[in-house]
């Protein structure tokens, strides 16, 4: 890599409000805001509004959509295709 042109790639640690998560990666990203880690040392802090703790699809707790019972009801409003009366 050329020295000079690149950002820097430190510690941070990504938060995520809604699950009450934090993990610690490397990141280019900034921000003002610390928070102490296990370490006991400071990082940047990143908040983030999902991630794998808060997500549905990861959590578990995704809806089912019921695709069979909206078919039926497009055939009762609007008909079979190519049924002739």
């Amino acid at each position: 890599m050329k020295p000079g042109i690149h950002p820097d790639y430190r510690p941070v640690v990504f938060r995520d409000r809604a699950g009450e998560f934090a993990f610690l990666t490397r990141s280019t990203m900034t921000s003002d805001k610390t928070v102490e880690w296990e370490d006991g040392n400071n990082y940047p802090v990143i908040d983030v509004e999902i991630s794998s703790a808060s997500h549905p699809f990861y959590t578990g707790t995704a809806r089912v959509l019921d695709t069979a019972g909206r078919v039926e009801r497009f055939e009762r409003r609007y008909g079979r295709y190519g049924a002739r009366s």
